[in-house]
């Protein structure tokens, strides 16, 4: 479900369109729940992000945590964000690393990379967000590569940001990106409004994790993404509550090119995507294979009985 709202406060504010959440299992017959705002029934991207995942906080002894056996990945970036808890990943090229809260995790699949995600014997709460960046044609059949960057807190008026891809308020991520990109992780003070200078090339989502916020003079709850787009050179947020609100923010320049979606795989055809799951099905070189993970493969879904066809970043 969306929404398009302008403030009826300020009738020359930006129209923000806000996008709900659906519940999705996450990782086969043990799956933890993910609220999935990105691709959604009325837009599929914002920028060259793709997928947007947001989950917890999850209680670890209640619901086992995430143990997602290793799985492969075409055309695209995984950006791992935590707010609480630790997950350990393994992937095809050799990387062991862990992703802990305010630490950016980015692995690249270019033409083929595996991976395993588990949340580790430490944590007890498990909340934060994945998120994919679909790569341009030029560079989807790129080679693997990863990045990890711990992004300094920013203090800001009237709040606090993180930024781990691209510049936000006069800071940069050096991590590399194949399109212009944002990425923040942002703290509202109490009562505080913040207003802050963007790319006027950029559409923007704001999803608020927790707290309430209000995006242009629009109300968005705790799972909602605000949507804005291109042309606006500010963005103001308001919290009006006595506790801090909790937001992630994306950005980029809107993403032209058709993609095909589907599973695990980013392409441009149906052949793409079909013969990216016959060679991860027979344990192709493509992919590579993660060591360490306690456990089999990950097996690919049966593809639809009709073709898969190209879509823009909207519907």
């Amino acid at each position: 479900m969306s929404t398009t709202e302008t403030s009826p406060q300020d009738p020359q504010a930006p129209t923000v369109e806000v996008l709900t959440a659906r519940d999705v299992p996450l990782g086969g017959p043990r799956a933890m729940t993910v609220r999935r705002t990105l691709p959604h029934g009325n837009r599929r991207m914002i920028g060259a992000w793709c997928f947007v995942d947001h989950y917890g906080p999850d209680d670890v002894a209640r619901t086992g945590g995430m143990d997602v056996a290793p799985h492969p990945h075409t055309g695209l970036q995984t950006v791992s964000w935590l707010f609480t808890g630790e997950i350990e990943h393994r992937d095809s090229l050799g990387v062991h690393a862990f992703v802990r809260p305010g630490e950016l995790n980015l692995m690249t699949s270019g033409h083929g990379i595996c991976h395993s995600e588990v949340s580790t014997p430490a944590t007890t709460v498990l909340h934060g967000v994945q998120l994919w960046v679909a790569l341009p044609d030029e560079h989807r059949d790129t080679a693997r590569d990863f990045h990890h960057h711990v992004p300094e807190p920013r203090t800001l008026d009237g709040g606090q940001a993180r930024v781990f891809l691209g510049t936000l308020a006069g800071h940069t991520s050096p991590v590399p990106t194949f399109t212009p990109l944002l990425g923040a992780e942002l703290l509202l003070d109490p009562h505080a409004t913040l207003t802050l200078t963007v790319d006027p090339a950029f559409e923007h989502g704001v999803l608020v994790d927790h707290g309430e916020a209000r995006l242009a003079g629009t109300d968005l709850h705790p799972g909602d993404l605000g949507y804005l787009a291109p042309g606006a050179t500010t963005l103001t947020l308001t919290n009006s509550t006595g506790s801090p609100t909790r937001l992630v923010l994306l950005g980029g320049t809107p993403f032209e090119e058709q993609i095909v979606m589907w599973w695990n795989f980013i392409g441009r055809t149906h052949d793409d995507i079909l013969r990216a799951r016959e060679q991860w099905q027979a344990a192709a070189d493509r992919f590579g294979a993660v060591q360490g993970y306690p456990g089999d493969r990950l097996p690919a879904p049966e593809l639809p009985g009709i073709p898969l066809k190209a879509r823009g970043r909207t519907r």
